[in-house]
């Protein structure tokens, strides 16, 4: 393997693990259906904003508990978990909480109009809030998320149907968008049960394509 090849493959991985760290203003996109762990993934991407101040987690299906999102890494005093399963004040919920927070991880409530996604998204760039939003039903609509990660298969190691211990697990993603310069790639992530979730290094083959829309 020459050494263009290696600085390309290192360029690659450090792109991806780009992927798995909120941009300040910048709306990412979880899209996938339940069961593929794109909850424990959207409560990762707020490890990291919690160091530094307050982050909230808009629950709509009052679920997620703290202890999950502890074991990603966020920070336990800087955690807020909001529960609003009511899609008519969905919007002025999330808006409210855009106006105090580092990051946000929001699931997207079936029927959410677009005028009110494209609003939240224009507050977050005004007040340089990372966030994340997990749509429910159909995805964002287009332009809303500067990221989308797209799950498209999960594989598990010592959980069966939903018990015994997890100790590993591995997500196909797939990225688009702007955040992922107009290209689609596809690439794995591992998770061991831990805060840290990592990109597993050059196993998809290289596949980029050019986004459509």
């Amino acid at each position: 393997m020459g050494i263009g090849t290696v600085a390309s493959l290192l360029d690659q991985e450090r792109r991806e693990e780009g992927y798995l760290h909120l941009q300040p203003g910048r709306v990412t996109e979880l899209l996938g259906l339940p069961g593929t762990g794109l909850t424990r993934l959207g409560l990762r991407l707020l490890a990291t904003p919690s160091l530094t101040g307050p982050v909230v987690a808009l629950d709509t299906r009052r679920w997620i508990s703290p202890e999950a999102a502890w074991e990603t890494g966020v920070i336990p005093e800087n955690l807020i978990i909001v529960r609003c399963d009511q899609p008519q004040i969905w919007p002025k919920v999330t808006a409210a909480l855009l106006e105090g927070v580092r990051a946000l991880y929001a699931e997207v409530p079936v029927g959410a109009k677009e005028q009110d996604l494209r609003r939240l998204a224009a507050l977050a760039r005004a007040r340089k809030v990372a966030v994340a939003m997990r749509p429910m039903g159909n995805g964002l609509p287009s332009g809303v998320a500067h990221l989308r990660l797209r799950a498209l298969g999960v594989t598990w190691e010592g959980a069966d149907q939903g018990h015994g211990q997890l100790r590993r697990r591995r997500l196909m993603l797939e990225a688009s968008g702007k955040g992922a310069a107009g290209v689609t790639r596809r690439f794995e992530v591992e998770d061991e049960g831990s805060h840290v979730v990592r990109v597993v290094s050059h196993v998809v083959p290289g596949e980029a394509r050019r986004a459509v829309g």
